[in-house]
């Protein structure tokens, strides 16, 4: 039996998460327990997730595995969590509809995409092949800063 479907197909957070990770090198989308899956080899992202121990949803949230030192770093912060299940193998959910600790109704303008996009980046780099994690490295937009 499938997973219902758990997002919103036009929700703009979800179309501005989309457009960051498909911009990865080898990313693509699939469609897993209902939820976008952001992967190349192995998942690198996730959209939306609930809290692993209390199973509080949070439909317009990114999943992320960043490193041990950002992940304390962003689980000190009341809009991240762990998440349930892939929240023990590293990864952390941020809530989209908090702009820094303050509660934002979910506005694409309240969003720090700078930060998102640095998150997906550093998820991407712990998940990725090397060759694609090069290839990230060697892009011309990489080495302009973008």
């Amino acid at each position: 039996m499938p997973h219902p479907v758990m997002f919103d197909e036009a929700d703009p957070l979800l179309a501005r998460v989309r457009t960051l990770a498909l911009a990865f090198p080898g990313a693509a989308e699939k469609v897993s327990h209902g939820r976008p899956f952001f992967h190349t080899k192995t998942a690198f992202a996730v959209y939306g997730g609930a809290e692993k121990d209390t199973r509080v949803a949070y439909p317009r949230s990114l999943l992320v595995k960043p490193d041990a030192e950002e992940r304390r770093a962003l689980l000190s912060e009341p809009r991240c969590f762990v998440p349930a299940y892939l929240g023990p193998a590293g990864w952390v959910g941020v809530d989209l509809t908090v702009s820094g600790n303050v509660p934002s109704g979910g506005s694409e303008d309240a969003v720090d995409w700078a930060e998102i996009t640095e998150l997906l980046d550093m998820s991407f780099r712990v998940t990725a092949p090397a060759r694609l994690v090069r290839a990230l490295d060697s892009s011309p937009a990489r080495r302009r800063g973008e």
